[in-house]
């Protein structure tokens, strides 16, 4: 057979899986699941543990699962997408394996639709690409927004929160009051209130804050967990504490604001080199250019 034959034929067989697969995903990505929950898992839930989407498909005798968790383990997406999953605060409507099915779609169908419209084999090498495009371009950035949202009402939140523990509440009622007198419940609140639900459920106040602190991603809510732990085991005054690190966080914020007000003008260097200036001369410039070419000169 002639070799541009057998290539051609291939290329049909990749196209042809490729797009089963994309329809294949899309099927499962939208199609409702029917979870079995066993007494274990009831109980897991009632304690308030979180159990991985990819654990519960251990065990699973559908082919399905099994696919799905031989991609998620194989590419090393398991943890990662759990982590995710969690830094974009648990949405409803999705979890760790509708994201693997959106960057499985996404990674079975750019290497199709390139070689729709070059036909050429190399655009095999564009799958990686669309199985990390929803990372870099959908989840980042809601995460980025996300924590933008939590970071700006957090120095607020721990002045409350040493104001009202002076006064003689401790720190964990003082979070709930700060939470139930909030007016409007952005990112940090809920965050908050689930801790707090973390600590009436069982947990230790350390373990809830430690979750607190994974959940959000901040390192400066590590550090505000910190304090909390320090002066848990030091027997320190968290007020000061707390006050102390409120200006310190004011005081950074006004230095990054200062120093991004300082590169606007190197900045605007960009636009104006690129956009103003070429503008400019071809005004200043087309008129003499003009003369020079057709050799005449402008009457006085």
């Amino acid at each position: 057979m002639n070799p541009d034959s057998i290539r051609s034929a291939l290329l049909l067989v990749l196209s042809v899986a490729g797009s089963a697969a994309a329809f294949t995903a899309v099927q499962r990505f939208f199609a409702p699941r029917k979870e079995e929950r066993s007494p274990i898992s009831d109980i897991s839930d009632m304690e308030g543990k979180e159990v991985s989407v990819f654990a519960k498909l251990e065990g699973s005798k559908s082919f399905w699962d099994k696919l799905d968790l031989f991609f998620a383990r194989q590419m090393g997406q398991e943890k990662k997408l759990e982590q995710t999953y969690m830094l974009l605060g648990r949405p409803p409507g999705t979890d760790p394996l509708k994201m693997l099915h959106m960057k499985l779609i996404v990674g079975a169908a750019l290497p199709v639709a390139f070689y729709a419209l070059s036909q050429s084999p190399f655009s095999v090498i564009f799958a990686p690409l669309g199985f990390m495009l929803p990372d870099a371009g959908v989840y980042s950035g809601r995460i980025r927004r996300r924590q933008e949202d939590i970071i700006h009402s957090f120095p607020t939140f721990v002045d409350l929160a040493a104001l009202m523990i002076e006064s003689g509440l401790d720190y964990m009622t003082a979070f709930d009051r700060i939470v139930k007198i909030a007016p409007v419940k952005t990112g940090l609140e809920l965050e908050i209130e689930r801790t707090i639900n973390e600590v009436q459920m069982g947990y230790s106040r350390r373990d809830a804050l430690r979750h607190l602190s994974d959940r959000t991603g901040l390192q400066e809510v590590r550090s505000f967990v910190g304090l909390i732990v320090q002066s848990d085991e030091l027997g320190t005054s968290l007020v000061e504490l707390l006050r102390n690190y409120s200006a310190d966080m004011r005081f950074r914020r006004l230095n990054k604001a200062e120093k991004l007000a300082a590169q606007a003008s190197t900045k605007m260097l960009i636009p104006l080199f690129i956009f103003i200036f070429p503008t400019v001369f071809i005004l200043m410039l087309a008129p003499m250019i003009m003369d020079l070419v057709t050799g005449g000169a402008m009457p006085f």
